[in-house]
């Protein structure tokens, strides 16, 4: 099992930014696909945005032009930079790990966006 920690969670303004980060474990952190779900109160977690092995990138369509998901493998670290955040973006962010043998997850960070 892989040891996922997830950090940069908080109280944002309305616009505001905010940059997650995800700190993995394992050292073939490099083979891995991974994402970011979130999950509002109230609702199923979501899909916030995924990145492969090779960089490629996609987003849910309610975070798509404001979210930038990116990966650093000598850091063993994944980040999600958000902008022009709204109220509809207030969840628990997990950080993701896809291994053949199964998921990682993280155990989430606190994003509250309000005024």
């Amino acid at each position: 099992q892989v040891q996922l920690v997830e950090s940069g969670g908080g109280l944002v303004q309305p616009g505001g930014s905010l940059r997650l980060s995800c700190a993995a474990s394992t050292s073939f952190f490099r083979l891995y696909t991974m994402a970011w779900y979130r999950q509002a109160p109230g609702k199923q977690r979501e899909l916030a945005a995924r990145i492969t092995t090779s960089g490629s990138t996609n987003y849910a369509d309610s975070v798509k032009g404001r979210f930038t998901i990116s990966r650093d493998n000598a850091k063993k670290t994944m980040y999600l930079q958000m902008n022009s955040l709204t109220s509809e973006d207030t969840a628990v962010y997990y950080c993701t790990l896809f291994r053949p043998s199964g998921t990682d997850w993280g155990q989430g960070t606190q994003v509250t966006v309000s005024s």
